[in-house]
């Protein structure tokens, strides 16, 4: 949905300029790419992974030297410092490096392609199974086919749910301050022609008081070993206030999102991203501010939601329930 390769050419859908206008950026470049990554053109923590990948794998096809490929992948690999999908895909690059070149570093690249269809494969069919007939799910951010190159995480789960007839009706959330459920899940749930509302982040409560909202699913940008999870800021009010009102609440991600050098959410790296964004919002109809320009803006990108919240953690592998959690079941995945 978001990216585009035909052996030689790769391109990315400039996500920033949804849902008014579709228009896709060129990405060959690792230095390109890396910029497209920082300002959110191109977004989702397995899409920015395997978009990396490929974009290092064309670059290993070219002239450059060996020392030139190595620098273009340490600047891919730190252009996003929360989202360890990214951390990883280019670990696995330069790895395949090391051990066959060139050739295998372009082989790795269009195996991590396949392999995040299969998970997010995986986690659709897990997750699936979670949501009833009926239900009113509520969800966070984008996790959808914009987020991977696969069907999505949590929001894979939910339109596979619609696609075996369960009816159910989705809330999405705005997602300040970048309104990406906004602006791109409600685009996806169109698409997939899913019932669904936009609410403000701040009407979550109101819905699940209501009953409105049986579950709520969410996707996640890095996983620690004890099941604590970074997602877009906003995620751990929710997950409160789902607590409050015993509503079920669902991270969703691959295995590949779980830092097995993080053990709990302590050692995830929280970024801090421009005030510009808390002051106004940019996209193809221009830009609007609301704020004084010289306010002092606090902007995480992303929050960390405790284990002890959630109900299940979905992944590719197994549901992993607050039991399971508590109990160091994630942490014995990571040492399997």
């Amino acid at each position: 949905m978001a990216l585009r390769f035909d052996g030689a050419r790769l391109a990315i859908l400039d996500q920033r300029l949804l849902p008014d206008e579709e228009r896709w950026l060129d990405a060959n470049d690792p230095a390109r790419m890396a910029e497209h990554i920082r300002c959110l053109a191109v977004r989702g923590a397995p899409l920015i992974g395997v978009a990396a990948a490929l974009a290092l794998g064309l670059y290993a096809q070219t002239a450059v030297t060996d020392d030139q490929w190595r620098a273009a992948a340490a600047h891919l690999r730190a252009a996003r410092p929360t989202a360890v999908n990214l951390m990883n895909a280019v670990d696995r690059v330069l790895a395949a490096f090391v051990r066959g070149g060139r050739t295998e570093v372009t082989r790795e690249a269009f195996a991590l392609f396949h392999e995040d269809v299969l998970l997010c494969e995986q986690m659709a069919e897990r997750g699936a199974a979670l949501i009833d007939d009926g239900d009113g799910v509520l969800t966070h951010c984008n996790a959808g086919g914009l987020a991977t190159v696969g069907v999505g995480t949590a929001l894979g789960v939910i339109v596979r749910a619609w696609q075996q007839g369960k009816r159910i009706h989705v809330f999405a959330d705005e997602t300040r301050p970048l309104l990406q459920g906004a602006r791109l899940t409600v685009w996806e749930l169109a698409r997939a022609g899913v019932p669904h509302t936009l609410i403000t982040d701040s009407m979550a409560s109101i819905v699940m008081r209501e009953g409105r909202v049986k579950k709520v699913f969410v996707g996640a940008d890095r996983v620690a070993r004890n099941g604590d999870f970074a997602n877009k800021v906003g995620t751990y009010g929710l997950a409160v206030t789902a607590r409050f009102h015993d509503v079920r609440f669902y991270p969703v991600a691959p295995f590949t999102t779980v830092d097995v050098a993080a053990k709990s959410g302590r050692d995830i790296p929280i970024e801090e991203r421009s005030a510009d964004e808390v002051r106004g919002v940019a996209g193809s109809f221009g830009a609007v501010r609301w704020s004084p320009r010289a306010v002092g803006v606090f902007n995480p990108a992303f929050d960390v939601t405790p284990a002890s919240l959630v109900t299940a953690l979905v992944l590719d592998r197994a549901v992993l329930s607050r039991d399971d959690l508590a109990g160091g079941a994630l942490d014995r995945l990571c040492e399997g």
